[in-house]
């Protein structure tokens, strides 16, 4: 389930950074407040844990695509 969790905040940021990178326009910024927004931080950081914790699941061998 954490794994699960993890995809979508990986999936949140990686469209999140599209829009910045084609249009220079940030959602989650825009969503919560501003980049410097607390709530925008904290939304940046389990993004940020979330991809740290995904790049477990390359070595892990026991992923399949029920996973």
């Amino acid at each position: 389930m954490f794994s699960k969790i993890s995809l979508a905040l990986v999936i949140v940021g990686a469209l999140n950074w599209l829009l910045i990178g084609l249009f220079g326009y940030d959602l989650v910024g825009a969503i919560f407040g501003g980049q410097m927004a607390i709530v925008s931080r904290i939304v940046f950081t389990l993004v940020g844990l979330a991809g740290i914790w995904c790049i477990t699941l390359l070595f892990n061998r026991t992923v399949t695509a029920e996973s």
